[in-house]
């Protein structure tokens, strides 16, 4: 039977874990103390003392004696890094897309095979608001839940992880192709992407693999073919 304070030491791991995968609490940067952890999120010492442990035991934190807790140098090779500073250029976002490619396609024929009724009511309830959405954040948090909808159904929680990891990145890509557009490119653009993504729903409710995958890396290649001329005519109009 779990404790109250065992699971009280559950979400403050959990919490340090999302800080240091995001890059927030970077390898060698020392912990809060345990008097401000328990001022912060109104826990005893010992759950935080329980927390640390288990971060300890996980790789993630290192004690120095007489000094404090610390992120564990071997952090750095548990945690794949894409800061949101680095997306801020279109190079960057084109790296970023061309992973995604290959990501997404295996995600959707994995999808494809192992989806279930709950999740093809999720993929649909998103794909609906992103259809009925006239505001460019609706429709991109909508898009976001989608693909992670997808990536839940594939019942690789590795891939569902890396997906919520992508989720904010997921949004430069858009913004940086629909700025300073008129009203008509961008319900243009929003038409587009609903097909895409209507195409890549009606495969995995069918069950084909592999036409999920095809779907999927479409989509992802038309948006990286969309980026690239508008990389390419921004280079053009600034050498």
């Amino acid at each position: 039977m779990t404790t109250k304070a065992a699971s009280l030491a559950d979400d403050l791991v959990k919490q340090f874990e999302r800080r240091i995968d995001a890059g927030d609490m970077p390898p060698g940067s020392r912990f809060p103390t345990e008097k401000a952890i328990t001022d912060s999120f109104g826990v005893s010492r010992t759950v935080v003392r329980e927390a640390f442990a288990r971060l300890a035991a996980r790789g993630l934190l290192e004690s120095r004696r007489g000094s404090g807790a610390y992120v564990a140098e071997s952090a750095r090779y548990q945690a794949f890094q894409v800061t949101p500073e680095e997306m801020g250029g279109m190079d960057d976002v084109l790296k970023l897309l061309e992973m995604r490619m290959a990501l997404e396609t295996e995600i959707a024929g994995l999808a494809a095979s192992r989806r279930t009724d709950d999740d093809l009511a999720e993929m649909r309830q998103w794909l609906e608001r992103m259809r009925a959405s006239s505001d460019i954040d609706e429709a991109v948090a909508a898009d976001m839940a989608f693909h992670r909808a997808i990536a839940t159904a594939s019942c690789n929680e590795y891939y569902l992880r890396f997906m919520d990891f992508l989720g904010i990145r997921l949004v430069p890509p858009r913004r940086l192709f629909l700025r300073d557009r008129a009203d008509t490119e961008h319900r243009a653009y929003a038409r587009e992407i609903y097909r895409d993504h209507e195409a890549i729903l009606l495969a995995i409710t069918a069950q084909d693999a592999g036409r999920a995958r095809l779907a999927a890396r479409r989509h992802m290649k038309k948006s990286l073919e969309r980026h690239r001329r508008v990389h390419l005519v921004a280079k053009q109009e600034h050498p």
